[in-house]
């Protein structure tokens, strides 16, 4: 990462405060399942997955990193692994389509 995209925050030599550090700001709904905190991060809302993913504590500058990492990342993964790449607009579609469409006869 390069030092212009490194996240505001503390200097490294300011002191550790774990509420600093682990609370995020206050989430903002954003529809019915998601929430977003910081700017431009969207998120399940945590209370939809408490029964079968484990919530886990990000320190803030984490989820900052991760979200401004998941481009390269995505890009990354057609490079390596894609051999198409299928946006929503058109599986929704094809979804839409097939819908709309009789059903095959016997």
């Amino acid at each position: 990462m390069r030092t212009d995209d490194q996240p505001t925050g503390p200097a490294a030599t300011a002191p550790y405060r774990f509420a600093e550090q682990h609370t995020p700001p206050e989430a903002q709904r954003a529809s019915e399942v998601a929430q977003t905190t910081f700017e431009h991060v969207y998120e399940v809302d945590p209370r939809l997955m408490q029964e079968h993913v484990l919530q886990q504590v990000f320190p803030n500058w984490d989820t900052l990193r991760i979200m401004r990492s998941r481009h390269d990342h995505l890009e990354w993964m057609h490079r390596h692994f894609a051999d198409k790449v299928v946006t929503g607009s058109e599986i929704l579609a094809e979804v839409e389509r097939e819908a709309t469409s009789p059903p095959p006869a016997p």
